[in-house]
């Protein structure tokens, strides 16, 4: 059981063999199996949305709520060395793929489910998801233009000055309360969608 838990990648495969066996008791004790298609597959690419969703905003809160509030707390500062040379470059790509795959998937979705014109153009009857699908659309705009050159520089993943450093730490910091903000309007404009289309 230990082998099972010691790496991220077994405890997420043994996740998804767990839930295909889900799918398949539940099948045969319903007497109605999964059939593979159009609407299955539609449920199965709005359930990756989901979980990369999950990724994308609980790191982002992880970083607004934990780690940016206990940074400052952290004394003598070279005893962030950790946090800054490993863990937050390994938060940051997860972050930025983990936003990238909720976008690609959301739109995806959209166009499986044939109404991403109409979210994106705001029509009515997807006003709700259209405003939840641009809100993601510039938070992700953010994530990678705005809070990844800057912590680039913050981090010394790059050449920059003490000026630039100094100048780019506000500029990730406002960023990403920004995106902490929308994503409480983003959420909700999603999952209001599914219930009273607007």
């Amino acid at each position: 059981m230990g082998a099972l838990f010691a790496s991220p990648g077994r405890t997420v495969s043994a996740g998804v063999v767990l839930l295909i066996l889900i799918v398949v008791i539940a099948g045969a004790v319903t007497g109605q199996p999964i059939r593979i298609d159009h609407a299955y597959a539609t449920v199965i690419m709005r359930w990756v949305h989901v979980v990369c969703g999950i990724m994308w905003i609980g790191l982002l809160w992880y970083l607004n709520f934990v780690q940016v509030p206990t940074m400052p707390k952290i004394q003598p500062v070279e005893s962030r060395t950790a946090l800054t040379k490993f863990i937050t470059p390994a938060v940051l790509w997860w972050f930025r793929y983990a936003a990238l795959a909720t976008v690609i998937t959301g739109l995806l979705v959209a166009a499986m489910n044939r109404y991403i014109v109409e979210a994106l153009t705001l029509r009515p009857g997807f006003i709700m998801i259209g405003v939840g699908m641009w809100m993601a659309l510039v938070m992700a705009f953010n994530v990678w233009f705005i809070i990844w050159p800057n912590q680039q520089k913050i981090l010394g993943l790059v050449e920059a000055t003490a000026e630039e450093k100094a100048a780019a730490a506000p500029r990730a910091l406002y960023a990403s309360r920004f995106n902490t903000m929308f994503s409480i309007g983003m959420l909700y404009c999603m999952l209001a969608q599914q219930n009273a289309p607007i």
